[in-house]
């Protein structure tokens, strides 16, 4: 939906802290990190200034994202 924040603080309240530390020393984490906020800012970037864009296109994209969030949180339970 158009305005919502999915950026990984709001996702995943009260793991700030478990997220900085795992950013810092797992280098997989990061990675998938960056590759999460590059695309939510993609998402957002599409959203927000009104970009033609097909529908399958940015659902394709949310998708990608609700797949790296999942890994994400995977990873932080353990």
């Amino acid at each position: 939906m158009l305005g919502e924040i999915h950026d990984a603080l709001h996702e995943f309240p009260g793991l700030e802290g478990k997220i900085d530390e795992m950013r810092t020393s797992d280098s997989a984490f990061a990675e998938l990190m960056d590759s999460y906020d590059t695309l939510d800012a993609k998402v957002r970037k599409l959203e927000e200034l009104g970009t033609p864009v097909a529908d399958e296109t940015i659902e394709d994209l949310k998708k990608e994202r609700l797949l790296l969030k999942d890994k994400l949180y995977d990873l932080l339970r353990d």
